[in-house]
């Protein structure tokens, strides 16, 4: 099973994406995620592959969105958590994206169809940010 985590971070209506380098989705725009370390907390994991890919700290606020798909006959599973800016300090590892960049919310919501990884899965999440549509972190359970 594939688990990956990760946040939409949210400043002013704009949404921090980050620009896939993969071959398979090479120049694709992506919410901040990656896979889930062994023994590693869904909460600590998410807040890791945000700071990974983009640079910021974050704290988690909400979860937005939950995924489930088979993939190549793998079970796989996305959380991805609405996120509080801490610090915007954006670097990048330049071997595994292209750039992060800042967008308006709706913009992404309603014309980057063609420009993003998993425009579905993508919007859900956004959609549900700008809807209000958070679920408590508090479901969560922590070990």
């Amino acid at each position: 099973m594939k688990i990956v985590v990760g946040g939409v971070v949210e400043r002013d209506g704009k949404v921090l994406l980050v620009q896939e380098k993969k071959k398979r989705c090479y120049g694709k725009w992506n919410i901040s995620a990656g896979r889930l370390e062994p023994g590693e907390d869904i909460m600590r994991g998410a807040v890791r592959e945000i700071k990974e890919e983009t640079g910021c700290d974050v704290e988690l606020t909400g979860i937005l969105s939950i995924d489930y798909r088979v993939m190549e006959d793998t079970p796989f599973i996305a959380l991805i958590f609405s996120t509080r800016l801490v610090n915007e300090d954006i670097k990048f590892n330049k071997e595994e994206l292209l750039d992060v960049k800042w967008y308006d919310i709706d913009e992404v919501i309603n014309r980057m169809d063609d420009k993003l990884r998993d425009s579905r899965f993508i919007k859900h999440s956004l959609i549900n940010l700008k809807n209000g549509k958070v679920g408590a972190l508090d479901i969560i359970i922590d070990l």
